[in-house]
């Protein structure tokens, strides 16, 4: 008797967020999930809440919010192709995230960057303040 594949109907919340690569592991998804960063149906969930296809699922994670509907399953991290596929993000979700990663973008090139000398530079330093 040969091993069928069942489609999968639902799937823990920690291990979908490291499926589909949200957080590099379990655990981290895990904390995140108990620390209030991610939110299924609008609610507070705990780790081992199961989701199914079509629940709604928010993530704040490094200042960055995503909105997303689940798509697909998988019980595997596979490659980030194929995680794409297993969520979908609202438009508007889309336009706050890009509109904020340019505005970090404006910022950090607008603020001084100040460069550190190359050991050549640390010498001539060195010997200028050897000199006196």
């Amino acid at each position: 008797m040969a091993k069928e594949k069942l489609a999968l109907t639902k799937q823990r919340l920690d291990t979908w967020l490291w499926a589909a690569r949200f957080f590099k592991t379990r655990r981290l998804a895990t904390e995140a999930i108990s620390g209030g960063k991610v939110h299924l149906n609008d609610q507070r969930a705990k780790p081992s809440k199961e989701v199914r296809l079509d629940d709604e699922l928010q993530i704040n994670k490094v200042g960055y919010r995503w909105e997303i509907i689940i798509t697909g399953l998988n019980p595997q991290r596979r490659p980030a192709k194929e995680a794409q596929l297993l969520y979908l993000e609202k438009d508007d979700s889309i336009q706050r995230r890009k509109a904020l990663i340019a505005l970090n973008k404006d910022i950090n090139a607008s603020a001084p960057q100040s460069e550190r000398p190359t050991k050549k530079q640390r010498r001539q330093i060195h010997r200028f303040k050897q000199a006196d």
